[in-house]
C-alpha cells in the first residue's frame, strides 16, 4: 500500500503534543498568541456594518479561520481602496493581513485550534450538558416533591374534614360553630341516656352476683349507673337530695366561652352605714338625728289598753293564693340548683366519670366471667356457682357476650369523640382555643403544601427556561467544533501531501 493512501489518525487529546512533536508549531506559542489576541481586540474596534461580520464576531471566540472569512468579507467593502497593483490600502484589511500573516508565523494558528478543539470537546460541551442533566434532573426532585406535598395536602385535607364532620361542624368559622354546638349537648345527652338503658341486665345480673358473694350485702354496686338507668340524665342537684330543685341556675354559654365568672351570686348590700359604738358606755352613736318639732310627734293615746285590741285565732286565717305569697318547702325541696349541682350526671365531669368507671367495672366483670365459663378446668368455680341463683346458673357464654357487646356499646355512646370534643369544650375554657388551634393548623399546613407546590412548579417553568436556553448553545458549538475539527484537517492534510487526516477520540461522540 502506497503511504499517501495510509490515513492520518490522531486522537484529539493528544492533537497539540502531537503537532509539537512534529515540530509544525513552537512550544512558545502561548506567547505569540497573546500577542495576536491584541491586535484582533484593536482591530475589532473598526469594522464595517456587513451582516457576515456580525454574524461572525457575535458571541464566539475568533481565531484564524475566522480571520480568513474577515478578510474575504472586507475584499467585497474595502474594493474601493485597491490600487493598481493589487493591494489595498485600507487600514482595515491591513491589520487582519497582518494578523492572519502573525498566525501563519509558525502555524501559531494550528496551536490555537487545536487547543480550543480540545477544550471544547474535553471541557465546554460535557460542562454544558452536565449542567443541563442538572437542571433535569433538579426537575425532577421538583415533581417528586410536588407530588409528596400533594399527598401531605389530601391526608391533611381529608383530616380536617372528617374532624369537622365528626364534630359536626362546617369549618368555616371554627370557634363560633364549636360554641354554637353545645347547644346540641342536652339532646346528645339524652339520646345517650336512652342507649345506656341496654345494660340494664347486665346491672342486674352484676348485683345479684356481687349479693350472692357477698352475702346479700347492703353495699350498692353502680348506684349512679343505676340512677341514670332508672330515672334519666337529671340533674346532679336531684341525684345528690332526692328531689328536683325549684329552679335551675345553669352556666350560660357567654360564659362558658369567655371564662368569666357569674357574678349573680354576689350580695349586694347597698350603701354601707357605719354604726359607731360609744366606748363609754357601750352605746350606739348614730351621730346627729334631726327629729323635728318634738311637740309635734303624734305619740297615740298614752292608754295602752283604749288602742290594742286582742286577736283571735280566727282573725289570722288568711287565704295565701290571694294574698300572693309563697311558702317554700322545708328541708331540701325547693331548693336552688347552682353550680355544678344545675349540670345534669352526664355533663358534671364528677358524675360522668362515675359513670363511665361503673360501665368499665361492669365491663370488667363480664369480660372475667367468660374466661371463667370457658375455662372448664376452674372446677372451683363450678362448684361455688351450683348455690347460686337461678339468674345467674342460667348464663351462658353467648348470653355474657351479648350483655359485655351492650356494655362496648354504651361506652363507645358515652365516650365517643364528638360527645368527648363537646364535653370538653364546655368545661375547659381553654379546650376550644386548642381544638380551634388544631384545626387551623391543618388548614395551615394544606395553604402552606399549596404554596410549596406554586413555588416548585414555578422553579421548575424556570428550570425547563434555562435548560431549552442551553441546548442551542451546545447545539451551535458543537457545530463549530466539528468546524474547526474538518479545518484542521484540512490544514495538516496539506503538510503531508494531501494525505487523509483524522481527529478521531471523542469528538466523534459528539
Amino acid at each position: 500500500m502506497d503511504e499517501h493512501d495510509i490515513p492520518i489518525d490522531i486522537n484529539t487529546n493528544k492533537l497539540l503534543d502531537w503537532l509539537i512533536s512534529r515540530r509544525h508549531v513552537n512550544k512558545d506559542w502561548p506567547s505569540s498568541v497573546l500577542r495576536i489576541r491584541e491586535k484582533i481586540n484593536n482591530a475589532i474596534q473598526d469594522m464595517p456594518a456587513h451582516e457576515g461580520i456580525i454574524k461572525l464576531l457575535s458571541g464566539q471566540h475568533i481565531n484564524y479561520f475566522h480571520c480568513l472569512k474577515i478578510i474575504e468579507i472586507l475584499k467585497e467593502t474595502e474594493a474601493d481602496s485597491k490600487n493598481l497593483f493589487g493591494r489595498y490600502g485600507s487600514q482595515r484589511m491591513k491589520d487582519w493581513q497582518d494578523i492572519v500573516s502573525s498566525y501563519q508565523k509558525d502555524n501559531v494558528y494550528l496551536a490555537e485550534a487545536a487547543q480550543v478543539l480540545i477544550r471544547n470537546v474535553s471541557y465546554e460541551i460535557p460542562s454544558l450538558r452536565k449542567q443541563v442533566t442538572k437542571l433535569e434532573q433538579s426537575q425532577l426532585d421538583c415533581e417528586k416533591k410536588i407530588k409528596d406535598y400533594s399527598k401531605v395536602e389530601t391526608l391533611t385535607s381529608k383530616e380536617f374534614t372528617a374532624s369537622c364532620e365528626q364534630l359536626g361542624i362546617a369549618g368555616k368559622k371554627i370557634k363560633q360553630e364549636l360554641v354554637e354546638l353545645l347547644k346540641e349537648l342536652p339532646a346528645l345527652y339524652k339520646g345517650t341516656a336512652e342507649k345506656i338503658k341496654i345494660v340494664k341486665p347486665a346491672v342486674e345480673l352484676y348485683t345479684e352476683f356481687t349479693n350472692f358473694l357477698l352475702g346479700n350485702s347492703e353495699g350498692e354496686v353502680l348506684s349512679i349507673l343505676k340512677y341514670l338507668i332508672e330515672n334519666g340524665n337529671t340533674t346532679t342537684y336531684e341525684y345528690m337530695y332526692g328531689e328536683k330543685p325549684v329552679r335551675v341556675e345553669e352556666q350560660s354559654l357567654a360564659n362558658v366561652e369567655e371564662g368569666s365568672e357569674n357574678d349573680s351570686d354576689k350580695i349586694d348590700f347597698g350603701d354601707i352605714v357605719d354604726f359607731q359604738i360609744n366606748t363609754e358606755n357601750n352605746a350606739i352613736d348614730f351621730g346627729d338625728v334631726n327629729t323635728g318639732d318634738a311637740q309635734d310627734i303624734d305619740w297615740g293615746s298614752s292608754n295602752p289598753e283604749e288602742d290594742f285590741e286582742i286577736v283571735t285565732h280566727e282573725d289570722l286565717e288568711i287565704n295565701l293564693e290571694e294574698s300572693g305569697i309563697v311558702v317554700e318547702k322545708s328541708g331540701m325541696d325547693g331548693g336552688v340548683a347552682k353550680g355544678e349541682e344545675a349540670l345534669t350526671i352526664l355533663d358534671n365531669p364528677k358524675t360522668r366519670e362515675q359513670i363511665i368507671n361503673n360501665l368499665v367495672e361492669l365491663s370488667a366483670f363480664l369480660k372475667m366471667r367468660l374466661y371463667e365459663m370457658s375455662n372448664d378446668s376452674d372446677l372451683l368455680a363450678m362448684t361455688q356457682m351450683q348455690d347460686a341463683p337461678t339468674i345467674l346458673q342460667m348464663q351462658t357464654i353467648e348470653s355474657i357476650t351479648k350483655l359485655s357487646d351492650c356494655v362496648n356499646v354504651a361506652l363507645d355512646e358515652l365516650t365517643n369523640k364528638r360527645i368527648s370534643h363537646l364535653h370538653n369544650i364546655k368545661h375547659s375554657p381553654r379546650y376550644v382555643d386548642i381544638l380551634t388551634a388544631s384545626l387551623n393548623q391543618k388548614l395551615a399546613a394544606v395553604e402552606k403544601m399549596k404554596a410549596n407546590k406554586a413555588v416548585l412548579e414555578k422553579k421548575i417553568s424556570e428550570l425547563r427556561s434555562e435548560a431549552r436556553g442551553i441546548e442551542p448553545v451546545i447545539k451551535l458549538l458543537i457545530e463549530r467544533t466539528k468546524q474547526m475539527q474538518r479545518d484542521i484537517q484540512e490544514d495538516v492534510s496539506k503538510k503531508y501531501k494531501g494525505r487523509v487526516v483524522n481527529i478521531v477520540g471523542g469528538i466523534n461522540m459528539l
